[in-house]
């Protein structure tokens, strides 16, 4: 038997993280959406220091000349892109920690499910890689397709960690009766699912030029980015009604088929909530002059709606066909 307070706690600690890691995502795109990416030049230190400088005196007078010889060539210092980015990396180092600890304490499951204890083992090793895959993009000077990879390894690790909670829980899971669903539910979601990830592969490439066309821009006169967008943009951007109507689809069919206080209705609303969250942010990045503000926000909510989605399905798969019987049910509630 497993300690119930120990389990309670990796469940906490995991469920902290996943939050986390989705703050990182958050944080990370604050940084490309304010061209703050190199606002470090060197990695792990920034500007050679541990802790950054606030003010260009503090640098060397020739620091111009040291980083160009070291391929960083216009490099400015920034005190606010500079900050920025060290608290982007400070964040991720604190997400290192936090998955360590989950790890760690996943060592409970050693004698009843080991396969949770290696799925939180390899999320721990994944982080390690990320924060080298990390330091590549840096020293890559922001190469549109390290900056992509990066980005999707954190989707994978969050995936990976909602998995492993939702698996840590499975007996709690499975008092849910998916019965009320249509047959077909299950098919579409991971329907949606993949039209997700295509969204995001699109986003991607569509953030990739927003990147070439905001350097040339020097990041200001937002206004007129759009005139430059490539045509993936517009298939990008009429895609999104398609994962609107098949998420929303989703979300109707849960709120009619499941108890009010079901579990899988608060996470059917999350799935729609996320969506039309979404569709806003990429509506104002359209036709409000790409806010800055939006850039992340966008970023996040595409995430948030495959882990919503990826968590629904963690579901299904644990959750009940048949009607639970009132002794399990009771002895759930002790």
């Amino acid at each position: 038997m497993i300690n119930t307070e120990a389990a309670a706690h990796f469940r906490r600690l995991g469920t902290i993280t996943i939050f986390a890691v989705y703050f990182v995502i958050l944080v990370g795109g604050i940084v490309r959406a304010s061209g703050s990416g190199m606002g470090c030049p060197d990695w792990p230190t920034c500007f050679g220091q541990w802790v950054p400088p606030t003010d260009e005196s503090q640098l060397p007078a020739n620091y111009h000349q040291i980083y160009a010889e070291r391929g960083y060539e216009n490099t400015q210092f920034n005190p606010v892109k500079t900050w920025t980015e060290y608290t982007n990396r400070l964040v991720g180092v604190t997400i290192g920690f936090l998955i360590l600890l989950t790890a760690w304490s996943s060592r409970i499951y050693l004698k009843t499910d080991k396969t949770i204890f290696y799925l939180a083992v390899s999320v721990f090793l994944l982080v390690g890689f990320q924060g080298w895959l990390g330091s590549t993009v840096v020293a890559s000077n922001l190469k549109p397709l390290m900056i992509t990879l990066h980005m999707l390894l954190a989707l994978f690790i969050v995936a990976l960690l909602i998995y492993t909670i939702a698996r840590s829980q499975r007996d709690v899971i499975a008092l849910i009766d998916i019965r009320p669903l249509p047959d077909k539910f299950r098919i579409v979601l991971i329907a949606a699912m993949i039209m997700t990830l295509l969204q995001v592969a699109m986003g991607t490439q569509v953030r990739e030029a927003v990147d070439f066309i905001a350097h040339n821009y020097a990041y200001i006169e937002r206004q007129y980015w759009r005139d430059d967008f490539p045509v993936i943009f517009y298939i990008h951007r009429s895609f999104s009604s398609i994962i609107l109507f098949t998420n929303l689809w989703l979300a109707w069919k849960i709120v009619r088929s499941v108890d009010k206080k079901s579990l899988l209705r608060r996470i059917g609303l999350s799935l729609a909530a996320l969506v039309i969250m979404a569709i806003l942010a990429g509506i104002s990045l359209d036709r409000l002059g790409m806010p800055p503000v939006a850039q992340p926000i966008h970023l996040l909510m595409a995430n948030l709606i495959f882990g919503v989605q990826f968590f629904l399905f963690s579901c299904l798969n644990y959750a009940s066909v048949i009607a639970p019987s009132p002794v399990s049910m009771q002895s759930s509630k002790k």
